[in-house]
């Protein structure tokens, strides 16, 4: 797949490069992409979540009347979870929401996200690009030559740049990310991939 380099003032360069089709022009598997993204948000849960259970309440032990003879109902301890103040039946308690997903699945449904978001027309690539100190107008300069600015652009760079990040960081629904970090969810969540040149190789590779 050839695509057109643009740069940062979102003018083309006369020059194209390829995109390997193994991963940007595949039919993209949407259960591998389902999967691996419930795997990404479930490992972002704690799972510290706690209520207090009947034996963990503060309060006596004291059976509040005698078994027979009252004309009520049977009565335990105090801690009963029908009274006011009770432990909770079946509360919450803290567990792990991780799953195991296959790293042969993880790869797969990256390259279906990427796949995805070439078939529709949305991904640029642009000349890799830094700046000397955090320059939030600068960076939202860019993604406007683009066009981007409005689709929840996701840049994504060769290796992680300190500057780049505190550039991107206060653009709303604008996001930055290495390609050695990208993830599946990033991709789908993202409306518009700029991918610096220096990243593609990085790409392949995280997908391979």
């Amino acid at each position: 797949m050839q695509i057109s380099v643009y740069n940062i003032k979102g003018e083309s360069t006369g020059r194209s490069v390829t995109l390997p089709d193994e991963i940007f022009g595949i039919e993209p598997h949407e259960h591998s992409v389902w999967l691996d993204v419930k795997r990404y948000l479930n490992a972002q849960r704690q799972g510290t979540h706690k209520s207090k259970e009947r034996s963990e309440i503060s309060g006596s032990t004291r059976k509040l009347h005698k078994q027979k003879g009252t004309g009520g109902s049977r009565k335990g301890d105090i801690n009963n979870p029908l009274y006011r103040g009770g432990g909770r039946v079946f509360g919450p308690r803290p567990r792990n929401y991780d799953i195991q997903v296959n790293a042969k699945v993880r790869r797969l449904a990256r390259r279906s996200a990427l796949s995805a978001k070439a078939k529709a027309g949305n991904i640029f690539i642009v000349e890799d690009f830094s700046f000397d100190a955090p320059k939030t107008s600068q960076f939202l300069a860019i993604l406007n030559a683009l066009n981007v600015a409005d689709k929840k652009p996701l840049t994504v760079t060769g290796a992680y740049d300190k500057m780049l990040y505190l550039s991107c960081r206060n653009i709303a629904k604008a996001t930055i990310a290495p390609a050695t970090d990208l993830n599946t969810y990033q991709i789908m969540q993202a409306g518009a991939l700029v991918i610096a040149e220096s990243a593609i190789e990085k790409i392949k590779e995280n997908c391979d």
